[in-house]
């Protein structure tokens, strides 16, 4: 799968033995103070932190996620 498919723009580096990454969509509904605190839920509880944000004209974001891979399986967030 093509990492322009996936809504990665194409200078987001991705490729590394050390970390998992995750993209996510924001659509422009959600207020900023939402946002953060869904990152904040995926940190606590996922694993997960921030590595980068994209925010669009229209007001949507693009966000990347990583975390360290481990051995056991944590799911991936879903919002």
């Amino acid at each position: 799968m093509s990492r322009r498919f996936r809504g990665i723009p194409l200078e987001w580096e991705t490729d590394s033995d050390e970390f998992e990454y995750l993209p996510l969509r924001l659509p422009r509904e959600v207020t900023r103070v939402s946002a953060s605190l869904r990152l904040a839920l995926q940190a606590e509880f996922g694993g997960w932190e921030l590595s980068r944000v994209r925010l669009y004209t229209d007001g949507s974001r693009r966000i990347l996620l990583r975390r360290r891979k481990t051995a056991h399986h944590i799911p991936a967030p879903g919002i």
